[in-house]
């Protein structure tokens, strides 16, 4: 009797999950980013779609990022346990068990994948089905805790979602949809290795071997510098295709204006700054990371809209006269 009763006081204590934790199973704040991008990439396409297929094959977009943050964290349970960051997740904090965690990735992405080949296209699924599979397999499985270079090479696959909606409303890939792949795939590493600067102790403690961890913080700042000075161009690339214009080419100027300055302020640092300063100058780099990337995807929006056309037909006409 001591024991069944023993028994269900251990089962009471146990944490329970809410319909929120199944929620945050699916990386919000990601999908957020994913759902953005990929929503930017089909509006600014050639084509127009039905707002009803355009919604939809949002939603199975949406589902499919949700589905590759479940993957995601039941697989990294053990490290996410380890750091502050991610301690209090779902999984590793007990609400939610690997196996519904686990079972709720595959479930979504099998909907999201058929789904939207039957809402748009195929190549748009078959796209959406490869990215799922290069994050949760390619990235969280193989290079995150193989290599320092996780990062550069796991970028791939937050960079799809743009092209992903381009191929909805098209059914092909230009070379738009090429140029914005490119500006998410390069700003990504330095947008990660400056959370890495903040968060290096979790990184260390977790086993993970990010760039600050196995090169220092000289190394990772002088490489955020690196990739940043080769992201301008990419990015202001883009302002010279049939997506751009000079609204675009603004935002952009000013954008990697201070992107640039950011990095070599970074960079100026050397390895021995570590100090509060330093966290904090991290933590603002890491943030104007986050507006820059919404910058210029909003100015590709901008650049769609009817106002916009009269203002490039303006400097056109200006240009030639």
């Amino acid at each position: 009797m001591t024991d069944i009763r023993a028994e269900l006081d251990i089962r009471d204590s146990e944490p329970e999950a809410g319909f929120g934790d199944y929620v945050q199973l699916l990386k919000p704040r990601v999908m957020s980013l994913v759902v953005f991008t990929a929503l930017v990439g089909l509006l600014v396409a050639p084509v127009s779609l039905h707002p009803v297929e355009a919604l939809a094959s949002i939603i199975f977009i949406a589902l499919g990022a949700g589905a590759s943050g479940a993957l995601n964290m039941w697989w990294d349970a053990d490290i996410d346990r380890v750091m502050r960051r991610t301690a209090r997740r779902p999984v590793p904090s007990g609400r939610v068990t690997p196996g519904e965690a686990l079972g709720l990735g595959l479930g979504l992405s099998l909907i999201s994948v058929l789904m939207l080949g039957l809402a748009a296209n195929w190549l748009a699924a078959g796209l959406l089905a490869f990215t799922i599979f290069f994050y949760a397999v390619i990235y969280s499985i193989w290079l995150k805790r193989s290599t320092p270079q996780n990062i550069v090479i796991g970028g791939a696959a937050g960079a799809f979602p743009p092209m992903i909606g381009w191929v909805v409303a098209t059914g092909h890939v230009g070379i738009e949809a090429v140029l914005m792949f490119a500006l998410i795939f390069m700003w990504t590493p330095p947008h990660f290795w400056a959370l890495a600067l903040f968060m290096k102790d979790d990184y260390g403690k977790a086993g993970v071997p990010m760039l600050t961890v196995t090169h220092g913080r000289r190394v990772t700042r002088a490489q955020i510098l690196a990739y940043t000075l080769a992201l301008v161009p990419v990015a202001l690339w883009v302002g010279f295709t049939s997506i751009g214009g000079p609204v675009y080419l603004a935002v952009a100027l000013a954008l990697n204006s201070v992107f640039a300055w950011g990095a070599v302020g970074l960079w100026r640092r050397g390895e021995e700054a570590a100090g509060l300063d330093s966290y904090r100058a991290e933590k603002r780099f890491f943030r104007f990371s986050l507006l820059y990337l919404f910058g210029h995807f909003a100015a590709l929006l901008a650049e769609a809209t009817p106002w916009a056309g009269l203002l490039r037909a303006q400097f056109t006409l200006w240009g030639g006269a």
